[in-house]
């Protein structure tokens, strides 16, 4: 299949193409599920009489082997069929959310069952993570990709607002099993639509799978601009997630009026995420990771707004900006990796890239949790917040970020023909 040949005079959007249309049906489709399923998650542990520590061991076991395995998933990417790697991952997944709703419809689940679901869940999400990178520059011509990436998020972010809302309804009236179902009949949909896309394997040489992973790891460190942009990503995610995830309801029920102000700026973040989605339908910098980099520090916002107790109006504002800046942050990185990293190697350093930020979740929970022992809660926030704009402030002094810029036809032409000229001398 090489739909992303296609001349890019005679598109005019990406939702003209059959097979990214079938892609987004199949992302839409799973993100339904997935809205739900934390919730759904979450009160099967409680169900079962399991406290703080089961729920904890149960997150664990879904979050360590996508570190574990996210090398592995984007060493297959660059050597196999990534429609078919969507297709098993999607599979897998279905599988074991499907038998955690029997489990727990059945009342025979336990700490020990619902954690190896999420063990297996994990394991697929580190091979459709990678695979699902790479898929998107093959579907779609260069020219789109930055409207494809928007795309894709834009439904993503709309159940992302509606998802939980709904979650909660499901569980509520019929139980956390029906939930689980809904997410793996999603995974299982998901997965056959995929299929269809029938795209082909990249281009391989005879080298060892370790010669391949050596390789990467070369080609990840000689782009500065690379390592550089996951390394800041990493405080980023670390920050973001310490100080709003972990300290956020903590101190909304201090100093607003608790759950209830806590779902107004949750509102707000999502809010912006669509937003942030919509400015990227229209707007096209030049600047790809320039941007990316600078709108990704306007998470540093809300962390500022609640360490300084500003008014809760004030707050959601931040909030609001907070979720368009990520967006837009996502959206322009997605699209300056795309055109800049070859597609035989987009697997490898999308798990490179992977794997620091997802090593930044445990690693923002344990600092946050030793911070707290010796600062209270508005210290730690305006200590999250400053990292993250330090970590920004550094990014932007790496002169390679201003160099990772957007690929147009004129530009293409010229590297071709200089290409040309050093061949013929």
């Amino acid at each position: 299949m090489k739909t992303a040949a296609a001349s890019p005079e005679i598109i005019s959007t990406p939702l003209r193409i059959g097979a990214f249309r079938r892609f987004a049906s199949a992302s839409l489709i799973s993100a339904t599920g997935s809205a739900m399923a934390p919730l759904a998650l979450a009160y099967s542990v409680i169900q079962q009489g399991g406290g703080p520590g089961s729920l904890g061991l149960v997150l664990a076991t879904n979050t360590v082997p996508t570190i574990v395995f996210l090398l592995m998933g984007g060493l297959f990417a660059d050597r196999l069929s990534r429609s078919r790697i969507l297709f098993v991952g999607n599979l897998l997944a279905a599988g074991a959310q499907g038998a955690l709703a029997v489990t727990v419809a059945t009342g025979h689940a336990s700490t020990a069952s619902i954690a190896m679901c999420g063990f297996v869940s994990g394991t697929a999400a580190s091979f459709i993570v990678p695979a699902t990178q790479g898929a998107v520059a093959q579907i779609v011509p260069e020219d789109h990709l930055q409207q494809a990436n928007a795309l894709l998020r834009l439904p993503s972010n709309a159940v992302r607002v509606l998802g939980p809302a709904a979650g909660g309804f499901v569980v509520a009236a019929s139980g956390a099993a029906w939930a689980l179902a809904w997410d793996a009949f999603t995974f299982a949909v998901a997965s056959v639509l995929l299929l269809g896309l029938r795209l082909e394997a990249p281009p391989t040489t005879p080298a060892g799978v370790l010669a391949d992973l050596r390789a990467g790891w070369t080609g990840f460190w000689s782009r500065t601009w690379l390592w550089t942009y996951t390394a800041a990503g990493t405080v980023l995610v670390a920050a973001w997630l310490a100080g709003f995830q972990l300290l956020g309801p903590l101190v909304a029920a201090r100093q607003y009026a608790g759950a209830r102000d806590w779902g107004l700026i949750q509102a707000a973040f999502a809010s912006g995420l669509l937003v942030g989605t919509l400015v990227c339908l229209r707007w096209k910098p030049y600047r790809l990771l320039t941007v990316a980099v600078i709108t990704g520090g306007a998470l540093a916002l809300p962390l500022a707004a609640m360490a300084c107790s500003l008014s809760l109006p004030l707050v959601l504002v931040a909030a609001l900006l907070a979720g368009t800046g990520l967006d837009v942050a996502i959206v322009a990185w997605n699209t300056a990796f795309q055109q800049h990293v070859p597609q035989v190697e987009q697997g490898r350093m999308s798990a490179f890239n992977g794997v620091g930020e997802r090593l930044a979740v445990p690693l923002g929970y344990l600092v946050t949790a030793l911070a707290a022992h010796s600062w209270n809660s508005q210290a730690v926030l305006l200590a999250c917040a400053a990292m993250i704009t330090v970590a920004t402030v550094l990014n932007l002094c790496v002169p390679d970020v201003y160099r990772v810029n957007r690929l147009t036809p004129s530009h293409r032409w010229r590297a071709s023909h200089a290409d040309r000229e050093v061949e013929q001398a």
